[in-house]
């Protein structure tokens, strides 16, 4: 797989395999997603290519504090390719390069296989609650 930074052209094929992948929700609008993202550390949005066809994602970044990974997401018919693994890889090697201490990603309570794939990576449960609060509404 080739990874690449995100380029505009990408956004409807990426938006489609992230409805593929069931990372949507009503209350985030992605192409929005992107926009921010665009805004911030740009190059640490990546997308992997299998001759030419988007089958993966990873939103990256670091806020000074701490890495963040979003939207990572690999292709249905993909997935058990290790495609997720090399993505993470990259986006721990990037991270690690800007002197990023520490990653922390979210999953939907309930996600066991998701749970699963990043414990086999050697994330663990950080025994916190996840708070939020909407302050620009998408929709």
């Amino acid at each position: 797989m080739l990874l690449r930074p995100f380029s505009p052209a990408d956004e409807s094929s990426v938006i489609q395999l992230w409805n593929d992948c069931g990372l949507t929700r009503p209350w985030n609008d992605p192409a929005k997603d992107i926009a921010r993202k665009l805004t911030v550390q740009p190059e640490m949005f990546l997308v992997g290519e299998i001759d030419g066809e988007i089958v993966a994602t990873g939103m990256f970044g670091f806020d000074g504090i701490r890495g963040w990974v979003h939207y990572l997401a690999v292709a249905p018919g993909r997935q058990g390719e290790a495609l997720g693994r090399q993505l993470m890889g990259e986006g721990e090697r990037m991270l690690t390069a800007i002197g990023c201490p520490k990653i922390n990603l979210q999953v939907r309570a309930g996600n066991e296989r998701v749970i699963g794939f990043y414990r086999a990576l050697g994330y663990d449960p950080d025994g916190t609650v996840s708070l939020g609060k909407r302050l620009i509404p998408d929709v």
